[in-house]
């Protein structure tokens, strides 16, 4: 494919970067590392980002893909989480189950573990992980399991406040509250040239570069290349002893279900469970530069705490409690001590969106986690930093291209892996709770 030319961008010029997630801080960590010194990253709230994609207790960690290059760059990343990041990171082993004896994306799982020389231990009566896991009481009977114990969980908040430690030291730059916060971007003669604040003030640069996740469409239109959706998360406070109880537990997801569940947090006790789907979107007003109108996307709220609201919709609560007595039945019915949405970024196929922007010059974006971004955290900022700079391998640049409106499938599908049910947009009540 043709590459997009890098921008001609000093070592000592302006890059603001927009959102201390996992892109924009690993970028930044890279950047500097690469002499680029006179960076600076903005954002709503301090990292960890309190309503980011990339905090709370726990995310899970795993080399199981259904795709060659996230398999190579998740065998990266483990190695790591290992060294770099082992304070962060739990080796509690990971348990893929099955409720139908085929499903398309275990089944290239298995192809390309195989083709790689890896073992995925394959568990026709997943009541056998128990034999490795005794912490496990629910009947798993009439579900078929894969396990590989080269995987766990990471400590998302902590791993990103020690990765922000990490570009304070390198002398990255932040900017944080309404002095951080961006409300729209600065252009000219088809260049962005800076941004504008929530305190009225514009922040001129020489390249932005957009590591907003759900938000960046009220930014910049790409529709036709990310959307944002709401996950369900719920947590459950265990007491030391109940806790004690799933000392041997995995990482498990049903992919017949899409709901998750963790092993509790050491010393907290928190009991954690999720749904990895299509999730939930919303109606939220996009006022972009010199617009006329606002457009509508799915988006969180940008001027507050999208954390902050325990709102569920119904339908989701529901599928999390199934999925507790389905994996976890001895602690189904203890109340939530806390539950939210989780903004995803999602894509057409899973893939990332990191590209120079075709039509606007000095604008580069770097999002579209599709809800599996995180577990690169050690090794992220390199394949971003290759793609600012021209030199990320041909399947990389054409993997994770900024697509052009038309280009391509635009349902936002993902690479396969999610399940339960198709993306709903939240009534005009349910929004108001969230």
């Amino acid at each position: 494919m043709t590459q997009r030319a890098p921008p001609a961008v000093g070592k000592t010029d302006s890059i603001l970067i927009v959102g201390a997630g996992v892109f924009g801080l690993t970028t930044a960590l890279e950047l500097s590392s690469r002499g680029y010194s006179n960076i600076t990253v903005l954002d709503r709230y301090p990292p960890p980002v309190p309503d980011g994609s990339s905090v709370d207790i726990s995310r899970i960690i795993r080399t199981d893909y259904a795709d060659a290059l996230y398999s190579r760059m998740a065998q990266e990343a483990l190695r790591g989480w290992k060294t770099d990041y082992q304070d962060h990171y739990h080796h509690s082993g990971f348990a893929i189950l099955s409720e139908t004896p085929s499903n398309p994306y275990i089944a290239k799982i298995k192809d390309l573990a195989h083709a790689e020389g890896r073992t995925l231990h394959e568990y026709p009566n997943a009541n056998d992980l128990k034999h490795t896991y005794p912490s496990i009481d629910a009947d798993l009977a009439h579900i078929i399991a894969y396990h590989n114990p080269e995987g766990g969980w990471a400590d998302a908040a902590s791993s990103i406040s020690h990765l922000a430690h990490r570009c304070r030291a390198a002398g990255v730059a932040f900017r944080t509250g309404p002095a951080g916060t961006v409300t729209a971007l600065q252009t000219a003669h088809a260049r962005v040239t800076g941004v504008h604040l929530a305190t009225g003030d514009q922040l001129p640069a020489a390249q932005v570069i957009l590591s907003t996740g759900a938000w960046t469409n009220l930014l910049a239109d790409l529709t036709h290349a990310t959307s944002a959706s709401g996950q369900p998360v719920g947590f459950i406070q265990l007491t030391p002893a109940e806790a004690a109880e799933l000392r041997r537990f995995p990482v498990m997801i049903n992919l017949t279900s899409g709901v998750f569940v963790f092993p509790p947090t050491p010393d907290t006790h928190v009991l954690k469970v999720a749904r990895h789907g299509y999730g939930f979107a919303t109606r939220m007003a996009a006022l972009r530069g010199h617009a006329s109108s606002a457009a509508v996307v799915s988006a969180p709220k940008r001027d507050a705490n999208n954390a902050a609201s325990s709102f569920l919709p119904a339908d989701a609560d529901d599928a999390l409690r199934a999925g507790l007595r389905q994996l976890v039945p001895r602690f189904s019915r203890h109340p939530w001590s806390n539950r939210r949405l989780c903004w995803y970024t999602d894509t057409p196929e899973g893939d990332f969106v990191v590209d120079h922007h075709p039509s606007l010059a000095g604008l580069f974006v770097a999002t579209g986690g599709a809800g599996h971004a995180f577990k690169f955290l050690p090794v992220l900022g390199r394949y971003v930093a290759d793609c600012f700079e021209g030199c990320a391998v041909e399947e990389v640049r054409r993997r994770w291209r900024l697509r052009v409106p038309g280009e391509g499938d635009e349902i936002k599908a993902g690479d396969g892996s999610k399940a339960g049910p198709p993306l709903r947009v939240l009534t005009e009540e349910e929004q108001r709770e969230l």
